[in-house]
């Protein structure tokens, strides 16, 4: 169809300066790690043109192989159809020295060919600077803060559903509280060296962390008879400070806080090796911060068994005994710390294993999914992936635009748009899970999917805080601060992630109505699944928030909760995702809680919750979107009757418990929703609310200059009536003054003589308009305590200066002359 094209093809072509020149930059500096077989070459995607009826072509503007001898003649042939008379006239009067093109077919990978095989003088949808995947080149390696360690090994687990429910550990009175001793007694057999902490800032980053020779943290073994664990965590999203062996099986842990933070000790995930069999084993987390959580009722902590894993095919499990959950012993004074302790018994000798507090899904394991979806090509033709914006640390923040092709731009204007977001608070990894099942789901062939696809517009981000997850953080970005408090920030530098978010909704809103917004989150301390919303004013719209919630109940009934659902607005809550899109006009704006543990419900009860059971939650979401938006609204009309049932009966209860008798009948509707709920508190993330850390320092140093500042200037007047007042005061000041100087003119008359009303107003008459008239000069202050008596005369120098007119001596006799506040000398050039 295409012989001039296809003969281009087998020619030996020139690299593209301008790519050439980008693909060593951006190697150099380590952002961008593709092969060269990875850029679009003629050759390798001469499959794509003929499929695309717009086909970009190949080259360069470098090459001078098969010149035609007549550049102007080439001008001609390239542009004989889309391009008028005058600009023909225009190129032939161009230079003969410029820049021309090596054939008849315009080597430019940015402007388009027709599907007649002619130029259309269009140009691409730009690239993004920073490639995404290939099939031929390797992943985008995540970049750390420089300060981070980090081994050189590429983890992977596989994923495995547990054949048998996990039940919840049942505590039998007996299990051991061992006492903390710390390594004053015991040996520190690992620990981390340079970890950022509270008081420093993030910098920079780079692909593997901090430069040079890794060390070897762990200790070194004595022999084959050495039973030391060997510990590790400084790989992709571990989280291990120290180890410290107090028994011969017996361990103390450490848990390291957020980076540039002292806070938020809960997420752990680390590796131990050199394991022995036949022993029984006990780990205690010595510094967790929560008072209350999932382990004191049944909770279990997770272990994974490589060799399990490749004898077996046995995946994460949940395992442990003699669990207990208690306050630590030792106080510094500061804050108190909480146990955590647990035993256990190794499948094999000389393991590798890893514990985690919950499944984990890395930022890697995010790409590899991505990257599975672009070379689907099937899913990469509804689903299309871009940059919503780089982290703070130079990682990637994936946008993912999910909806089937429209057939007109009518059709395209009418879908209503879905946004849902995760892993905000990085070590919620299930939140990660519950995002993989719904992207699993409406990326199928299922005929639900398609029917989501075609009245949708999904927008998801998949992972909001790829940093945090990175270095294995709990609650933070790089910022120091919790990124959920934080969705109204103008900092976009500091909070990139957060601000690009808001803006993207943002211009959402202007195109197309919203109708969800969710943002997947993990629980600490309750167990099942609930959502947190925001009570709607609009008597309009009553109670219509809390129809989803009540429609996902139904459809998940043994993972799902809608008793634990809350839809209070608090202040500390302001910022958070939900609340911030709710007052951007989305009604239904939520955030989505998933256990940590499991459920308390149905056939699941007292189970823990496996990734299978998160992802079908995902599924059931879209279910639930397609009951919430069906055309015959009587599911919707029978959850709004359900709802104001369930309403008038918490009223009712919350009447009884106040010890008040009341007839509700017409008027229970009208009680404020947020009276009668719970708060939804209990989260120690407002904690980390306030300016990221690396402005904290500028921030203080701003408030001693403004104290500084405040000192020497007196405070303004805020008001019109403060500034009135005052001017009328100063008004005052000065007829009083011309009253003392009008007084001590006729102050020589003889006591007996009475003063003349009309004189006195003659002269003060005469004073104002002197002083009106009077030009100011230079002027110099005078001191208060200056000496005013009448016999000391002035200094030969100052006499010429001194304006008696204006402040008249006083009687020869008397001792000192009136001390005005206003004195000045004036003095002439």
């Amino acid at each position: 169809m295409f012989p001039a094209l296809e003969t281009e093809v087998k020619q030996e072509t020139l690299p593209d300066p301008y790519e050439d020149f980008m693909y060593h930059h951006l190697q150099y500096y380590g952002y961008f790690k593709g092969h060269r077989g990875s850029l679009p070459t003629s050759a390798t995607h001469q499959h794509v043109w003929k499929n695309n009826p717009r086909y970009p072509l190949s080259g360069s503007f470098g090459e001078r192989q098969g010149m035609i001898p007549d550049p102007l003649q080439k001008e001609k042939l390239l542009w004989p159809t889309c391009i008028s008379s005058p600009v023909h006239r225009q190129i032939e009067a161009v230079s003969r020295d410029s820049l021309m093109l090596s054939s008849p077919l315009l080597k430019s990978r940015q402007l388009l060919h027709d599907e007649f095989g002619e130029v259309n003088p269009c140009l691409r949808e730009p690239r993004d600077l920073f490639t995404f995947f290939s099939s031929s080149g390797p992943l985008q390696a995540p970049r750390w803060p420089i300060e981070c360690e980090v081994i050189k090994e590429n983890l992977h687990h596989i994923e495995w559903v547990p054949p048998q429910p996990e039940y919840f550990y049942q505590p039998t009175g007996n299990e051991k509280l061992p006492e903390i001793v710390g390594e004053e007694k015991g040996t520190v057999v690992f620990q981390l060296d340079s970890v950022p902490t509270e008081g420093s800032y993030f910098t920079s980053s780079r692909v593997g962390g901090k430069r040079g020779i890794i060390k070897e943290l762990a200790v070194t073994l004595q022999g084959p008879e050495d039973k030391t664990l060997l510990f590790e965590s400084r790989f992709e999203s571990g989280n291990l400070q120290k180890a410290v062996r107090v028994d011969t099986y017996e361990y103390e842990l450490t848990l390291r806080t957020d980076l540039y933070t002292n806070k938020h000790t809960q997420w752990f995930y680390f590796r131990v090796q050199n394991t022995r069999k036949d022993a029984t084993y006990r780990f205690t987390i010595v510094n967790l911060l929560k008072p209350k959580s999932l382990y004191t009722i049944g909770m279990k902590p997770l272990m994974y068994s490589q060799l399990d894993a490749k004898t077996h095919n046995i995946g994460w499990r949940r395992e442990g005994n003699e669990i207990r959950y208690y306050k630590n012993n030792r106080d510094d004074g500061q804050q108190a710390f909480y146990c955590l302790t647990w035993t256990i018994q190794f499948p094999h000798d000389q393991d590798t294993c890893f514990f985690a507090h919950f499944y984990p899904y890395t930022y890697t394991d995010l790409q590899c999914y991505l990257l599975s979806v672009a070379n689907n090509p099937v899913q990469s033709q509804f689903c299309k992936l871009r940059t919503l914006c780089r982290s703070l640390a130079g990682n990637t923040v994936y946008l993912l635009t999910i909806t089937n092709p429209s057939r007109t731009p009518q059709e395209a204007a009418a879908k209503k748009a879905v946004v849902l977001s995760a892993r905000v608070h990085p070590g919620e990894s299930n939140g990660s899970w519950v995002m993989k099942g719904f992207l699993d789901f409406i990326l199928s062939n299922s005929p639900d999917a398609q029917l989501l696809r075609d009245i949708f517009v999904f927008k998801v981000v998949p992972m909001l805080n790829p940093d945090g997850v990175i270095v294995g953080n709990y609650r933070c970005s790089l910022a120091g601060r919790d990124l959920n408090r934080h969705y109204k920030t103008i900092l976009k530098e500091s909070f990139p992630c957060i601000w690009y978010t808001r803006n993207m909704i943002k211009r959402l809103l202007e195109e197309r109505e919203v109708l969800l917004y969710c943002d997947f989150h993990g629980h600490s301390r309750k167990n099942n699944i609930f959502l947190y919303g925001c009570n709607n004013n609009d008597r309009k719209y009553w109670l219509h928030e809390r129809v989803f919630p009540l429609m996902l109940s139904k459809n998940a009934p043994d993972k799902f909760s809608f008793h634990s659902c809350n839809f209070k607005v608090q202040k500390c809550k302001e910022g958070t995702g939900r609340v911030v899109m709710w007052r951007m006009g989305i009604l239904n704006s939520y955030t989505m809680e998933s256990t940590f543990g499991g459920s308390t419900l149905g056939n699941k009860r007292d189970t823990h919750f496996t990734t299978e059971d998160l992802k079908s939650l995902g599924y059931h979401v879209c279910d639930t979107l397609l009951d919430f938006c069906d055309p015959d609204r009587t599911k919707f009309m029978q959850c709004l009757t359900e709802l104001k049932e369930l309403l008038q009966q918490e009223v009712h209860k919350k009447f009884n418990e106040l010890g008040q008798d009341m007839d509700l009948e017409g008027s229970w509707s009208d009680i404020c929703l947020s009276d009668i709920e719970s708060s939804t508190s209990g989260s120690d993330s407002s904690l980390s609310d306030g300016l990221p850390v690396h402005l904290l320092n500028v921030a203080d140093e701003l408030n001693q200059k403004k104290k500084m500042y405040k000192k020497k200037k007196k405070k303004p007047l805020q008001t019109r009536k403060q500034r009135n007042e005052q001017y009328q005061k100063n008004n005052l000041m000065q007829e009083l003054k011309l009253t003392e100087d009008a007084l001590s003119q006729l102050h020589g008359r003889d006591k007996g003589t009475s003063l003349d009303p009309s004189k006195m107003t003659s002269i003060l008459t005469k004073s104002k308009e002197r002083m009106q008239t009077e030009k100011p000069r230079p002027t110099v202050s005078c001191s208060p305590k200056r000496s005013t008596n009448s016999s000391q005369e002035p200094a030969p120098d100052m006499k010429s200066h001194w304006s008696r007119n204006r402040y008249p001596a006083t009687k020869r006799g008397r001792a000192a002359m009136t001390v005005y506040p206003s004195l000045h000398i004036y003095t002439y050039p």
